[in-house]
């Protein structure tokens, strides 16, 4: 590990009217970590990278190391872009921060996971998600860690594109805040216990 802090990204679309799709689980997410740490979202760290800001950004210690020392830091963010164009807004704050690529996190919804599964992985391909499509070529690399939140497939012959711009179902609203909770829980144990071990507590059907 490094000096230089850990980056976690959510990705997902602007706007209220998006903020309850599934393809916006991944900001979900990014406001159950703020809210465990105590830190608040603003323009800020967008405002200092250009003339308008392109990011909500928070900056906090996320949990605790083995004898109660804080743990590492964190520069929480949620690009305020459009999801298909979410890679200038990571490459920017990768720079500014200087940020190393393996402590890079992305966590997005998945349609090839199981709705309330999380996986981890580090690289391989994007699976016809836009947002880390562009986070990749923004990136140079794929080689960067993602919080997989799984959202399910699309019914019969439904659109995927339809499908996660559409909020959760019903009776998936039961289980959301489970899900936002593990997969909140999936980032810490990547960021203080490393990938690999996160992977086995995480990988284990519950």
């Amino acid at each position: 590990m490094t000096d230089g802090p850990w980056l976690v990204v959510g990705l997902g679309n602007p706007g209220p009217q998006y903020a309850g799709n599934r393809h916006n689980v991944g900001q979900m997410v990014l406001d159950e970590l703020a809210r465990r740490t105590g830190a608040s979202f603003g323009g800020k760290g967008g405002g200092v990278l250009s003339r308008k800001p392109q990011a909500a950004v928070a900056e906090a210690r996320l949990g605790t190391l083995p004898g109660g020392a804080p743990g590492p830091r964190v520069v929480l963010a949620k690009p305020t872009t459009y999801m298909n164009v979410s890679g200038g807004p990571v490459a920017a704050l990768v720079r500014y921060y200087d940020v190393p690529l393996e402590q890079v996190v992305m966590v997005h919804d998945e349609l090839d996971i199981p709705f309330a599964d999380v996986r981890l992985k580090r690289g391989g391909g994007e699976g016809g998600h836009n947002g880390l499509r562009d986070t990749s070529k923004a990136l140079g690399t794929k080689d960067y860690v993602r919080v997989r939140v799984g959202v399910g497939r699309p019914p019969g012959r439904m659109d995927p594109a339809d499908f996660v711009l559409r909020d959760f179902a019903k009776p998936e609203l039961k289980d959301l805040p489970w899900l936002v909770d593990a997969a909140a829980d999936a980032v810490e144990a990547v960021v203080l216990e490393g990938l690999e071990r996160a992977q086995l507590r995480f990988h284990t059907k519950s």
